[in-house]
């Protein structure tokens, strides 16, 4: 499990945006980034900096996993048939910790990984600790017994802010079916994320 070093919030002020469309952002109140030097003007970004700013931005969102795993991801995509960029989308989108989160059962991404890790989530029935685990089409992700009751999936399930997408069809309030790789369009991302800028940062 990657290991989040620095407040989740700081990521929001340097990239200029509420990336999670959290009403608790501290961006939404200071959209200068963080530290002393927060508020100097900006300077125009070069092409690789905006690259660079897209790569941040959609690794960020996605519970700001490793470089090496992020890059892993990347190349299974560039592999795959299609477009790399819709085929990472969709790669980041299957790894169980964003389907748990897409499903309700955690507030943020980085809880959806915690309820992972501790052995609350099963998957098909079977109990999972693997946060990057790849979910297909068709697999039934669950709350353990737990976890039902614990007041983070609670306070998950009452949020306002966000809904749960078409492609994860919810059975209840403890079951979910991820029913299909989704595409670009259909994730619901609260700011424009870029992974075409993404491919041309890897593929320089």
């Amino acid at each position: 499990m990657s290991k989040r070093k620095s407040a989740k919030y700081k990521l929001d002020r340097r990239m200029g945006e509420n990336i999670w469309g959290r009403p608790k952002s501290s961006v939404n109140r200071r959209s200068y980034g963080p530290g002393q030097h927060g508020q100097r003007r900006k300077s125009k970004l070069s092409d690789y900096g905006i690259q660079l700013r897209a790569k941040q931005k959609l690794k960020g969102y996605y519970g700001d996993v490793t470089e090496k795993q992020f890059k892993r991801t990347y190349e299974e995509a560039s592999r795959m048939k299609g477009d790399a960029g819709q085929n990472l989308i969709g790669l980041l989108e299957q790894r169980l910790d964003m389907v748990v989160y897409r499903a309700k059962f955690a507030p943020t991404i980085f809880a959806a990984r915690q309820v992972v890790s501790h052995g609350h989530i099963r998957v098909n029935g079977v109990k999972c600790n693997i946060a990057s685990r790849r979910v297909l089409p068709g697999d039934v992700v669950s709350l353990g017994n737990k976890a039902k009751e614990m007041a983070l999936v609670i306070e998950a399930q009452s949020l306002p802010e966000r809904d749960i997408p078409d492609y994860v069809a919810p059975d209840g309030t403890d079951k979910a079916t991820f029913v299909r790789v989704p595409k670009l369009d259909e994730v619901p991302y609260p700011v424009t994320m870029e992974p075409n800028l993404v491919v041309e940062f890897y593929s320089r």
